[in-house]
């Protein structure tokens, strides 16, 4: 029982760390002023938020059998997708708000230097695949879409890479720091799970049938 504890808090720890750790660091870097601007502030710290909690659903899914031993996974990723779902859609319609605060007509296109447009682009395509992967999830009971789920959560974490090099690439507090080297290791570790839950794990299962 001791152990079983032990494991549990020291997953909860992780979990916790992983997401407040680029909280931390934002807050450091950040310069709250409460005036017309601050939402400029405050809008990368949704992105952050939302991309730690997608890594932890993506390293977490090779786990999954045995996370499920320790705590209510089910739960967990309920609770946490709909934090997800909420700092994405805030995340891009803060930048919105702030321009319409200070008067003036913009939007991510012009927040990023002109050799980087691109990676709001890709942010958009994301925006868009995890947006309609919640509304899809609705229906991931029926029969198509049980057939074929694999192929919507694939998608999804391609999604994810996405926002991985529109972040690298445009994010404040990864620029420089030890933040960066966090969301490499973030991206490498989350390449190794994806690679292991869409490539290898099916390919042995087949072996097996």
């Amino acid at each position: 029982m001791h152990s079983k504890k032990l494991i549990q808090y020291t997953i909860s720890l992780g979990a916790l760390a992983a997401v407040f750790y680029p909280i931390f660091v934002w807050f450091g870097n950040s310069d709250l002023s409460w005036n017309k601007t601050v939402v400029f502030e405050i809008f990368p710290v949704l992105g952050l938020i939302a991309f730690s909690i997608m890594w932890l659903h993506i390293v977490g899914g090779p786990f999954r059998e045995k996370l499920e031993q320790y705590f209510d996974y089910k739960k967990f990723m309920t609770i946490s997708s709909i934090v997800v779902l909420i700092c994405i859609v805030l995340h891009p319609l803060l930048i919105y708000v702030g321009f319409w605060l200070i008067g003036v007509k913009g939007s991510g296109f012009t927040y990023a230097p002109g050799d980087k447009q691109y990676l709001v682009w890709f942010a958009i395509v994301a925006w868009l695949i995890f947006v309609a992967y919640d509304i899809l999830k609705k229906f991931k009971n029926t029969d198509f879409f049980v057939r074929h789920w694999y192929i919507v959560k694939l998608i999804a974490t391609l999604g994810f890479f996405l926002i991985l090099f529109h972040s690298l690439g445009l994010g404040g507090d990864l620029r420089t720091g030890s933040l960066r080297y966090v969301w490499i290791f973030y991206g490498i570790t989350a390449a190794i799970a994806a690679i292991y839950t869409y490539g290898i794990q099916p390919f042995f299962k087949l072996k097996s049938v």
